[in-house]
This record gives structure tokens, sequence and C-alpha cells, in this order.
């Protein structure tokens, strides 16, 4: 066999591969978003794989009305306050152990670094008994407080980007007159628009996602999230799986549109950095 044909046998054999990952990774949703829209009796009475015939919005209605349009309200916005919170504190953090000199930086850089290796579940108490201490419990403050002030992940991720922008570049700016903060804005961050537009989508699906702590902190009606809330509803809904379904589809539809919007920002920047 040829060079050529080998090169495209392999090709072909990687082409093949992809698509059945992507149809393994899109036949869930694609079946849950076609679920949503049947009427129970069509659900029951025909195959799974059977087009919905005539879509039907009453199950979105339906679970919305019984509570989860609050869910989502409440998620929606913890997570963008957070997201919000991570990208300011995160960017500054990452600027000054990048590009600031300051005593036992690399240090403190490291062992702050290293409490990612801590299991959230080994905080998960003492991060509670603080809150009850505190009387926040059951409150917006319980979910957003504890990861408002950046992550590891995320400053580590910033300062590796920001190391690789050339210090000429700073050192222009510095020379003509521009102070640390002008620099990090007019210069820094608009040079960084791959890398914290990749932050913020690992930011948004990592918080949208959150189910252990909001359902610890914050086990009341008032002010329950999107995850917990689509828990509960298999258990009140109890088989009704349109009504399930709808559920997980309000869930999950928000970031894959998300990931459709910010697509080429995120392979961009994984371009440049080399993220694995």
């Amino acid at each position: 066999m040829s060079t050529d044909k080998r090169t495209a046998v392999r090709a072909g054999a990687a082409y093949a591969v992809l698509v059945v990952g992507a149809l393994l990774t899109v036949a869930p949703l694609v079946l849950s978003a076609m679920t949503a829209v049947k009427t129970p009796k069509q659900f029951a009475s025909e195959s799974v794989l059977a087009a919905p015939h005539p879509a039907t919005l009453d199950n979105f209605r339906t679970v919305l009305d019984q509570g989860l349009g609050r869910a989502v309200a409440v998620t929606a916005l913890m997570t963008a306050c957070i997201t919000c919170g991570q990208l300011v504190t995160s960017t500054m953090a990452a600027y000054a152990f990048a590009r600031l000199s300051f005593p036992g930086r690399e240090a403190l850089f490291w062992v702050y670094l290293g409490t990612m290796m801590v299991p959230s579940a080994v905080t998960l108490v003492p991060l509670y008994l603080m809150f009850a201490k505190l009387g926040w419990l059951n409150s917006f403050w319980a979910l957003v407080l504890p990861f408002l002030f950046g992550s590891p992940y995320a400053i580590f991720l910033l300062r590796q980007y920001f190391r690789a922008i050339p210090g000429e570049i700073i050192d222009a700016a510095r020379v003509d007159g521009a102070s640390t903060l002008d620099i990090l804005l007019s210069v820094v961050v608009p040079m960084s628009r791959p890398i914290l537009a990749t932050l913020t989508v690992i930011t948004v699906v990592s918080q949208w996602n959150s189910f252990m702590w909001p359902l610890v902190a914050a086990s009341g009606p008032k002010w329950q999230v999107l995850t917990v809330a689509t828990a509960n509803a298999q258990t009140r809904y109890n088989a009704q799986w349109t009504l399930i379904m709808a559920a997980t589809t309000l869930a999950i539809a928000p970031l894959v549109l998300l990931f459709v919007v910010f697509q080429r920002q995120v392979l961009r920047s994984i371009a440049v950095t080399g993220l694995k």
C-alpha cells in the first residue's frame, strides 16, 4: 500500500472515530430534547426514537410553573455573580503572580496552587459550620461567597497566559507613564480575550452544574438551584419522563448555547496556550 493510501486510511479511521464519539455525545442530548416535547401518551405508546408529532411545550410550562423557573433564575444569578467575581479577582491575582515582583511570590503561588489537591469534601463541613455561625445558610450569600474570589485553577491558567505576553509591550506602556492598573486594563486584558473567554465558559459550566454545596447550604425552596431542583424532579414526577426530560433539557440548553457562542475563542485559546 502506498504512502498516500495509508495516510487516507488513517485519516478516514480518525474521522470515523470522531464521528462515533460525536454521536455518542450528542445522542443523549437529542433524545432528551425529543422526549421533552412529546406528550405522555406518545412517549408511552411509541418508540423512544420516534419523532414528536406534534411537538408540544406543555412539559416545559409545567415544570417552570412548579418551581423550576425560580431555580433557573437563582442559578443564573448565582453563576453570573461568581463568574464576574472570579474573572476580576483571578485576573488581578494572576497578573500579580506573573508580572509583579514581591517577596515570596513563587512560594505563595505554589502553596496556593497546592490547594487544588484538597478535595472539596474536606472543606464542606468547616465551610458549613462557618456559614451556620454567621447565620447565612439558606441565603444567596451562602451560594456565592465561597467561590467569588478566584480559584487556583483560574489563577494558574491566567498566569501562564500573562507570562507569555512579550515583556517589551508592558515595558513600553510603563515608559509611556501607564500605571500597573492601566497596563492591566488597557494592555493585558485586551490581549487576553481568548483565555478570558475560555475561563468564562469553564466557570459558568462548573457553577451551573454545582450540586453538593448548594444542596447543603441552601436546602430550602427559596434559594434552590437548578441541579438540586432537577434531582428533586425525578422523585416528584415519579417516572413521568416527559417532565423529567423537560427539566433536564432546561438545565443543559444554556450550556450548549454558551459553547456555541464562545467556541471560536475557546479553540483559539487552546491553540495559543496548548491547553490539554
